[in-house]
């Protein structure tokens, strides 16, 4: 696959969209039958992929985001990790797109930016679980779905510890600019992108459009790529 970086800057990317609707509407149980289907019914998500390619995306986003050991140990999986993740990168390498994301979310755990256990723990979640492509075919990484800057930036440090591969970051933004957690403004998180060393700085957010452009043009002051994340909060079929 190309090198991604090479397109910063200079290409609009298109995203696929998340699977795991797709995947609903076929009798999957979002809560772990996600992790199972990628083992053990792969054509369901190779179907589910191939519809993005269809309407023309650019980067196929792996339906790995609850694939940290702690998110793993719930349903008794973590042992699995480096099964699951050679499952879902060929899933979509298969597909032979421009280019693979893996998708890492939140790993769930309690952080307290006070402590250093606490920071630590976080950190080693997102390193274990990258730690588990190496090797495999893919373009870089992209957290998402983050809505605190202490939890993003024990994502970005975990992954920096293993992988020198892009990192794609978005975070949850209300219309008020505020972070899904409700405490910490874009502004901080953007700062941690930078410090932390992310890639493309992202935001997902269900505001209008005119406010998600000016969240845009805030992470646009960034000397990095801006990723963009509509999130459709009413789907019309019409």
């Amino acid at each position: 696959m190309p090198d991604i970086q090479l397109r910063f800057h200079r290409d609009m990317l298109v995203l696929s969209s998340p699977i795991a609707p797709v995947l609903a509407r076929q009798g999957f149980e979002l809560d772990g039958d996600v992790e199972y289907a990628t083992l053990m019914e792969p054509e369901a998500v190779e179907d589910a992929l191939r519809l993005n390619l269809m309407a023309g995306v650019q980067c196929l986003v792996t339906e790995t985001a609850g694939m940290t050991p702690a998110r793993l140990a719930h349903r008794g999986m973590a042992e699995r990790l480096p099964e699951l993740a050679r499952a879902a990168v060929s899933c979509a390498a298969k597909l032979r797109p421009q280019h693979v994301l893996v998708e890492l979310g939140p790993c769930g755990l309690p952080l307290d930016a006070s402590s250093k256990a606490s920071l630590n723990e976080n950190r080693d979640q997102y390193a274990r679980a990258a730690r588990a492509f190496e090797g495999l075919s893919l373009d870089g990484f992209f957290l998402n779905g983050f809505s605190s800057p202490s939890d993003l930036k024990c994502a970005l440090m975990g992954l920096r510890q293993v992988s020198g591969l892009p990192v794609f970051a978005s975070v949850n933004v209300g219309v008020d600019g505020m972070l899904a957690d409700g405490r910490h403004g874009f502004d901080e998180a953007l700062d941690g992108m930078a410090e932390f060393e992310a890639s493309v700085a992202g935001f997902c957010t269900q505001a209008p459009v005119e406010r998600a452009c000016e969240l845009a043009r805030q992470a646009a002051k960034l000397p990095l790529p801006v990723l963009a994340q509509l999130d459709v909060v009413e789907h019309n079929p019409r």
